[in-house]
């Protein structure tokens, strides 16, 4: 895509959106140390296995892979 194209970022807005919402407005943490382990542990532990997803049809990864094994 090109400079000016209004959807470059959108699925990066999307993520940042989202983790603000369900993690980082929710509470605040003593050191940056914390909030990056919080931030880690909410994107390996969470958003990428767990977290249910339009594009797969509002199911969680692991749930629609074990559904096409």
């Amino acid at each position: 895509s090109g400079t000016g194209n209004c959807y470059d970022n959108a699925a990066v807005e999307t993520f940042f959106k989202t983790i603000k919402a369900e993690l980082l407005w929710q509470r605040s943490w003593r050191t940056r140390r914390d909030a990056e382990i919080s931030i880690f542990e909410y994107i390996n532990g969470f958003y990428n296995p767990r977290r249910r997803h339009s594009a797969l049809g509002w199911k969680s990864p692991l749930a629609f892979k074990a559904k096409a094994a």
